[in-house]
């Protein structure tokens, strides 16, 4: 494939920590690395702090409730104008827009955009609030799209069933090889550390359901230790822990990428006891490619990422005495435990980089195809000929 010149819309604050940011950031990178040329366009909270030069703030953020969480997005008549303005600049072959069915940068581009455009859909289920709010802009827009991407079936059944069309299939990408050659971190690695990452203040990634099952391992693995990181003030995170299991925690605070490597080849198992809301579960992946053990909740996207339990231990969903049972199973079970990690090191290879990012250029490469819409025909057997091949 030739060289091109890509515009990415991401609809998140870029300095506010996400999946479908480091996604965007790392498929940039990716694709520079390959000779493309990328820029991303992209609310930033604070434009003062370096960010990297492929990318193109297009003013501050407003938080708005979506899919259980809060994002940080920008709409109306000055983003609009930003957007124009970075399209017209751009000159870009083609613009590849996140999440374009909510209120911020990848709708307004969709409807600024002339020449071929993909869609990436991440969210496993639409706010009716957030779609009530722009009406019927949606199915329209979502007709311009050249070609439509979802990062799971959860993702693509979504889209199916709010838009009624298609989109193929790709994951979110991670890059395995980072987690070569790093280390546990002494002070962090004690027998029988368990590990979450996430933000304390968002209930739907379950940390509550953790700190109830601790007190219940505890009776069984009295030398448990908890390592919490994640964005929050440790002040705020400490009113939630009850004085009884509180010198048990360790809150890590927002960690680096350095870290968080760490922070995986430290703990004896990583905990996802998320309670919905999940289309695919990219820190999932990274543990896997770290070559840590898993224990999750049961939700249709973790179960699927996991292979019904054979590269992780499932639990039920908010409940967090099935989550102690589980944890201190694997705890106790060293070769139980091994023979997870290293079924998850495996299926971590399928999300590495040089796998998705080619998928999604084949995508890239349907959607200039003409510089039209290919007909649904022709991508239907594209869809068949990629699923043949993951």
């Amino acid at each position: 494939m030739r060289k091109l010149r890509i515009g990415v819309v991401c609809p998140y604050g870029w300095d506010t920590p996400g999946g479908v940011q480091i996604h965007i950031k790392e498929l940039a990178h990716w694709l520079i690395e390959r000779g493309h040329s990328v820029s991303v366009l992209a609310p930033v909270t604070n434009e003062d702090e370096n960010i990297e030069p492929w990318v193109v703030s297009a003013g501050r953020p407003i938080s708005i409730p979506y899919n259980g969480a809060v994002a940080k997005v920008i709409f109306g008549p000055l983003a609009s104008s930003r957007v124009k303005q970075w399209i017209s600049a751009g000159e870009f072959d083609l613009l590849h827009l996140h999440e374009p069915a909510i209120p911020s940068l990848s709708l307004l581009a969709g409807w600024a955009g002339d020449g071929p455009m993909v869609s990436t859909f991440h969210a496993a289920a639409n706010s009716q609030k957030v779609a009530n709010a722009i009406g019927t802009m949606l199915d329209p827009l979502i007709e311009r799209i050249t070609a439509k991407i979802a990062v799971s079936e959860i993702a693509r059944e979504t889209l199916k069933d709010r838009f009624h069309t298609e989109a193929v299939v790709i994951p979110n990408g991670i890059d395995t090889h980072k987690f070569e050659g790093i280390g546990p971190r002494a002070e962090w690695a004690l027998p029988n550390t368990i590990g979450f990452i996430g933000r304390f203040d968002e209930p739907r990634k379950g940390l509550s359901v953790l700190l109830e099952a601790i007190p219940e391992i505890i009776k069984e693995v009295p030398n448990l230790r908890v390592l919490i990181a994640g964005p929050g003030d440790s002040a705020d995170f400490s009113k939630q822990v009850s004085p009884q299991i509180r010198d048990r925690i360790t809150f890590l605070g927002r960690i680096s990428e350095l870290e968080k490597a760490q922070f995986f080849k430290s703990i004896s198992l990583y905990i996802a006891p998320n309670t919905g809301g999940e289309s695919f579960g990219i820190i999932l992946t990274e543990a896997m490619a770290a070559k840590t053990a898993i224990v999750a909740s049961d939700l249709p996207a973790f179960v699927n990422l996991l292979e019904n339990g054979k590269s992780g231990e499932i639990f039920q969903s908010e409940n967090s005495k099935a989550l102690a049972k589980s944890v201190i199973n694997l705890l106790s079970q060293d070769e139980l435990r091994n023979q997870i990690a290293e079924a998850g090191l495996v299926r971590a290879q399928i999300f590495d980089w040089n796998t998705v990012g080619e998928q999604i250029l084949s995508v890239y490469e349907m959607a200039l195809v003409g510089n039209t819409k290919v007909t649904l025909a022709s991508e239907n057997r594209f869809w068949n000929r990629l699923r043949s091949n993951d």
